[in-house]
């Protein structure tokens, strides 16, 4: 019931991360913005993740688990309130960039604290059970959000986030166990010996630049299309959405038996799908039929694209810095979020909602060059298999953040 409590946390917050994706049309007009403005509402939540998860998690690592927890969801239930009751464009933004700072917060500790919570040989089990709240949000949260938008209003749904999020501070306190802070890493140094700061422990190696650039761009582009898909499909965004998210799930599974013997290809197969959707979808996305395939197979490609870089990013860092070049791809896949949310928004600005499907695809093909060219030490066609050092919580919350 704790891991189930830890799982339905992560749900909230990604549900409440990007369901202004498909309530675009309805947000919009109740705050009187256009929907590309409205569309930085998705952005503002990802920059304050990326750029809170760092310092505000180092701030509170001393503190005891459960309280931290608890009044982050508590603080998530006020911001989803505010967002339900905001008649203004300023205070809905702000609302979100706070919301953000709760979900930094939130990624850096949730994998770590299922780590904590049961024996060194379960937390691969307790992990996954802590992360399936993600793809029940891509699954069933989204595509019920928007859908319940269009019968009770999109005020009513972020309220029911809201009241999600209260009734989870019971459940963490009743169910959860209490843990400790953990210890400073000045305490932790012997004596005499001088540790220096995380954000100056260099995570380099040959293959590290070209991954972290290929998870930029593949975000952008997946964030342009994504963040717009109401606008692009106004009468079947619900549809689309659950679609893309049942199609995650499947991607997912497949990528876990393949990653390990051929990951190069496999991550090849997947930007050449995203690819071949998103020119069906700017070719003939108004037919219902196109949008639909298109979207499956979008959802499929993309599932597993995360897992392929992660994986290729801990083989090119290696075992003694895989924590610290993880927390460097956390941070560029939020800004990859915000950089894709505002390249959608312009383009739907300036040229149309028939021009997102394009701006994707130009993504991903600078992705697949990329990749296609880094074949030396990014993404070698034969892999070496490190050992995998122990996961601490830092270490655990910082595979959480990229997951999520």
């Amino acid at each position: 019931m704790g891991l189930l409590a830890l799982s339905a946390a992560a749900f909230t917050d990604v549900t409440t991360d990007l369901l202004p994706a498909g309530l675009l049309p309805q947000m919009s007009g109740s705050l009187h913005v256009t929907e590309a403005r409205a569309g930085l509402l998705v952005g503002a939540f990802a920059v304050a993740s990326a750029l809170a998860a760092i310092p505000v998690t180092a701030a509170l690592r001393g503190l005891p688990r459960r309280p931290v927890l608890q009044c982050v969801l508590a603080g998530f239930a006020l911001l989803d309130a505010i967002t339900a009751v905001s008649p203004w464009y300023p205070l809905t933004f702000a609302a979100r960039l706070l919301a953000g700072v709760m979900g930094g917060t939130l990624w850096s500790m949730l994998a770590g604290y299922a780590a904590r919570m049961v024996p060194a040989a379960q937390r691969g089990r307790a992990i996954a059970v802590v992360l399936a709240g993600i793809t029940v949000a891509l699954c069933a949260g989204i595509p019920a959000g928007a859908a319940l938008a269009g019968v009770l209003g999109w005020r009513a749904v972020f309220g029911l986030l809201a009241a999600l999020a209260l009734l989870l501070v019971p459940w963490v306190r009743g169910r959860v166990p209490a843990l400790p802070g953990e210890p400073s890493a000045r305490r932790r140094s012997r004596p005499g010996q001088q540790r220096r700061p995380a954000s100056r422990q260099v995570a380099t190696g040959p293959g590290v630049p070209a991954i972290l650039a290929v998870t930029l761009l593949l975000l952008t582009g997946h964030q342009a299309m994504y963040t717009y898909v109401a606008p692009f499909a106004p009468h079947r965004a619900g549809a689309v959405l659950l679609v893309f998210g049942l199609a995650t799930a499947a991607g997912i599974g497949v990528t876990g038996i393949v990653a390990d013997r051929h990951l190069r290809a496999a991550l090849l197969t997947a930007l050449a799908g995203i690819a071949a959707a998103m020119g069906a979808l700017g070719l003939a996305g108004h037919q219902p039929a196109v949008l639909l395939g298109a979207a499956a197979l979008w959802g499929a490609a993309f599932g597993g694209a995360p897992t392929l870089l992660q994986t290729a990013l801990v083989d090119a860092a290696g075992p003694a810095r895989a924590d610290v070049a993880t927390a460097l791809q956390t941070t560029v896949y939020n800004i990859g979020i915000a950089a894709g949310s505002v390249a959608g928004g312009l383009a739907l600005g300036q040229a149309g909602a028939a021009a997102l499907p394009w701006v994707t695809l130009v993504c991903c093909a600078a992705a697949l060059g990329a990749v296609a060219a880094a074949r030396r030490h990014a993404f070698p066609a034969a892999r070496a298999h490190p050992a995998a050092p122990p996961l601490d919580e830092a270490g655990a919350g910082a595979i959480n953040t990229y997951c999520r």
